[in-house]
């Protein structure tokens, strides 16, 4: 060990590839046995669970054996939860949106119009480019799959299509806009931490996204020819009788979600325009839902005002049940507010706790490293960039810290190999951004499971736009077609 005067502490040895992956190894390990004792309940604790034990794990390795003090680990993770405050608070807002949406009957008239205008046939098509359009414009994945996706996910169970199918889409089409949105932070942040023009960013992404893209459409379009029930009629008709019945279905309550377009369109910060949309909501509630939130109150000894009140509070923090008379109608307009969000939170602690021990102990370098030192190609380094990208999303649990860590782990390689720094920033883009989502235990892989009431891995194998956009950052390596590189 020698003293780093510069720093005033002291360098350790990094731990050896093999015992870095130790930690790794366990969680792997113990999430596969939590999946098959918990299945779909697995993220109610169980995967909690597993990642402070990896946690415990990699801490005893490196407080034992490599003398790393526990206060290097209080500080990482001090320093990386304090960075997720203002994810917490948007998960919140989150929930408070999902459920003033619902009870307000924003989202029940988007699917009663809905199905009645959307083909079974196209569904998924139409759903993946909506999605895409409101996440370009807003440039953000969370809010398009929060609001659009969860009414588009309502009307494909009236449309009869199968929901990992339903979830696929939209998740692809908000994914790809929110990569080739200039308002998107994954965007703003690749870009900026490499020293890439955004513009520049947005225009060399289009040579992986568009193909990776389009090939997506083509998939759901020859996908959704098999899509839709027998009974396609009579579950239109339970939808649309069941929500007419129960809600004041009102074209005004859509003017909520023009207002949030138009707070959107000038880049107010997202947590605020969730806030907002979730407070008009509940004031287009208590117009023309004060039935709802008299029933959701479920106290006959309150005056009606008060009745309201509460009924409107429920919604924001609670779990919240309305009667439809179809039981897949109950579960479709069930919400969870704020309360709803807090097994995501609970998750996303304990991921970025495991990711912090793993920063901290020295471990991430040390397997990065290794990856680094084979790279002895074109297609080797962007390979070598992708694949760290995912190993940190599965990893560290956040696609922020994964795309700046790649990008500062390999933008001294890509120089001194003389390769432009916009081809590092696009392939963080291509695998860290996209990946994100695929990942159970990932800030965006159990926010987006949880809003959509779909298991991450139930929809993992339909998110093709995800998939395919780190597969076509490798194609187009191999091909070298536009990548230049400095003699």
């Amino acid at each position: 060990m020698t003293d780093d005067k510069t720093k005033g502490t002291l360098q350790r040895p990094a731990p050896h590839p093999l015992i870095a992956t130790i930690p790794l190894v366990v969680l792997i390990g113990l999430l596969a046995v939590v999946i098959t004792l918990f299945g779909s309940d697995s993220l109610s604790g169980g995967s909690q669970v597993a990642l402070l034990m990896g946690l415990a794990v990699c801490v005893f390795i490196s407080m034992v054996f490599y003398r790393v003090p526990w206060k290097a680990f209080e500080q990482q993770m001090m320093k990386t939860i304090g960075g997720i405050s203002i994810t917490v608070l948007i998960l919140l807002a989150v929930g408070m949106l999902a459920g003033s949406w619902m009870v307000s009957g924003i989202v029940p008239t988007l699917i009663y119009y809905g199905v009645q205008l959307l083909s079974p046939q196209f569904f998924l098509v139409c759903a993946c480019v909506i999605c895409a359009l409101v996440s370009l414009l807003s440039g953000s994945s969370w809010t398009t799959i929060a609001t659009i996706g969860v009414a588009l996910l309502g009307i494909s169970h009236a449309l009869g299509i199968n929901e990992a199918w339903a979830a696929g889409a939209i998740i692809s089409g908000a994914y790809f806009g929110d990569k080739m949105s200039p308002l998107s932070d994954t965007t703003i942040l690749a870009s900026s931490t490499t020293g890439v023009d955004l513009f520049t960013h947005i225009r060399y992404m289009m040579l992986t996204t568009t193909p990776a893209f389009v090939l997506t459409l083509i998939i759901f379009g020859v996908a959704g020819m098999g899509q839709g029930g027998d009974d396609i009629a009579q579950h239109i008709v339970r939808y649309t009788e069941g929500l007419d019945a129960k809600f004041n279905i009102t074209l005004w309550t859509l003017v909520v979600p023009v207002l949030t377009a138009v707070l959107i369109a000038r880049r107010v910060p997202s947590l605020i325009v969730l806030f907002l949309s979730a407070l008009m909501a509940g004031v287009v509630a208590l117009i023309f839902q004060p039935h709802i939130l008299t029933e959701i109150a479920g106290d006959a000894s309150l005056s009606q005002v008060g009745a309201w009140a509460k009924g409107l509070a429920v919604t924001y923090y609670g779990a919240t049940a309305v009667e439809t008379g179809y039981a897949e109608l109950n579960e479709l307009v069930a919400t969870g507010g704020m309360a709803g969000m807090l097994n995501t939170i609970w998750l996303i602690i304990c991921a970025m706790c495991f990711g912090a021990a793993m920063v901290a102990s020295g471990m991430i370098e040390s397997i990065t490293r290794v990856v680094i030192s084979w790279v002895r190609s074109r297609l080797g380094l962007v390979a070598s960039t992708a694949s760290t990208g995912l190993f940190l999303n599965i990893t560290t649990g956040d696609q922020f810290i994964s795309i700046v860590l790649t990008a500062n782990m390999f933008q001294n390689v890509y120089e001194k190999q003389g390769y432009e720094p916009r081809l590092l920033s696009r392939t963080c883009e291509d695998s860290a951004t996209v990946t994100s989502v695929l990942v159970p235990w990932n800030t965006c892989g159990m926010t987006q499971s949880t809003v959509l009431g779909v298991p991450t891995i139930t929809y993992l194998p339909y998110c093709f736009f995800n998939i395919l956009s780190p597969l076509m950052t490798l194609l187009v390596a191999a091909i070298g077609w536009k990548i230049r590189r400095k003699e």
